[in-house]
């Protein structure tokens, strides 16, 4: 992560990008239906943890907590010259598949002692069904190491944006909502990280059953 993700340039890089696109796309062209905004903290550290079934989830995710977010996204999509300019915008830092990325963990825990909420897709990659059947421990890592609470959000109907073929996002209803917080583990014994990343994946999932 280079430089603090506090700087007016940055803090004003990021409300300007969320509020003049991604505001105004979600709730004219999405339709968003969001619940549970009430559940985000307004300060203090916080490492969200979702579902994934789009290239859309990370700003989708990050407007509807109302925090400036930095999110987890594959070291792939740094390599597109468009995409990487626009996802380091959104707060957005690489993570490499496959392998334990000891440097994403520690900027996810910088972004948090800056005062940026952490978010993590609990997957680590994107679902088709949008469910989460095999949760990493990475998520409950981090909360463990800063003991700051995870806030589970389930985000419905994003698997339908992006259709095989079609050069345009459709234009799909989709419903977010966010949990209550989950208290972090007591320690990062795999043992406890394992007890309470399967205690999110189970409310995140009770949270998109509930659908439209």
């Amino acid at each position: 992560m280079e430089g603090k993700r506090e700087s007016f340039a940055n803090w004003a890089s990021y409300h300007l990008l969320k509020w003049s696109i991604v505001s105004p796309a979600l709730h004219i062209y999405f339709r968003l239906n969001l619940h549970g905004a009430e559940n985000v903290p307004n300060s203090g550290g916080v490492v969200a943890v979702s579902n994934h079934a789009s290239y859309f989830d990370p700003p989708i995710l990050s407007n509807c907590v109302g925090r400036p977010v930095a999110f987890m996204a594959k070291e792939e999509l740094f390599k597109i010259p468009v995409l990487k300019q626009g996802i380091k915008l959104y707060g957005a830092y690489p993570v490499k598949r496959r392998m334990g990325d000891r440097a994403a963990l520690r900027a996810a825990t910088k972004a948090i002692e800056s005062g940026w909420i952490a978010a993590v897709f609990l997957q680590g990659t994107r679902d088709p069904d949008a469910q989460i059947t095999e949760p990493k421990l990475g998520a409950a890592w981090i909360a463990a190491k800063m003991q700051v609470p995870l806030l589970p959000v389930s985000l419905w109907g994003t698997e339908k944006i992006l259709i095989k073929g079609s050069a345009l996002p459709k234009s799909v209803p989709i419903t977010v909502r966010i949990g209550e917080v989950i208290s972090p583990p007591l320690s990062t014994k795999k043992e406890d990280l394992q007890a309470v990343t399967e205690h999110c994946a189970a409310v995140i999932n009770a949270l998109h059953d509930l659908g439209r």
